[in-house]
């Protein structure tokens, strides 16, 4: 099996076990928690990824380093990916879950590109215009390109809506090089 369906099987699993416990949004926290710290501490994925130690040394290695932090189904949840020797795809299941959690609690996410920073209060209303428009809540990701002038372009998913100034000049451009001289027919 490969290991995008792997990881989505785990996240799968995952999300039953948060709505159980109704703790979906916090079990993304914490496993995105656990899988950054694997990838950046790298005696922990050393630990982890080498088959000299024992499964059940790395269940308790999480165990103690989760005791007060995280609740005990997530907790198992961990050390069952440990007993199978998947802890490599942390990164690819945390990232699989968020996806899920998305889809379950209605949101998208939306980029956004500006030609200058955006101000809080303008982008909280940016995402509240986004969301009565796509009808789902919007988590907005901002991000500046001087070359757009002014306006915004915005990226939902395969959508594409372009407000920019730059497209304008070049829709307008486009109008004057097309129009026959003279106006007529």
């Amino acid at each position: 099996m490969r290991a995008g369906a792997v990881a989505r099987n785990y996240a799968e699993a995952l999300l039953i076990l948060g709505r159980r416990h109704e703790a979906v949004a916090d079990y993304a926290a914490l496993l995105d928690a656990v899988a950054g710290a694997v990838a950046t501490e790298p005696r922990l994925e050393a630990v982890l990824a080498s088959p000299r130690v024992p499964k059940e040394r790395k269940k308790r290695l999480l165990r103690e380093a989760l005791a007060g932090h995280a609740p005990a189904p997530f907790v198992r949840y961990l050390e069952s990916i440990v007993h199978r020797g998947r802890q490599g795809l942390l990164r690819e299941i945390a990232t699989e879950y968020e996806q899920l959690v998305d889809t379950h609690l209605g949101r998208v996410h939306a980029g956004v590109t500006t030609a200058h920073a955006m101000d809080p209060e303008l982008a909280q209303a940016i995402a509240a215009s986004l969301a009565t428009m796509v009808g789902k809540e919007v988590l907005p990701h901002f991000r500046t390109d001087p070359k757009l002038l002014g306006g915004l372009v915005v990226r939902i998913g395969d959508r594409v809506l372009d407000g920019s100034l730059r497209r304008r000049l070049l829709q307008l451009r486009y109008s004057m090089l097309h129009t026959r001289a003279g106006g007529g027919a």
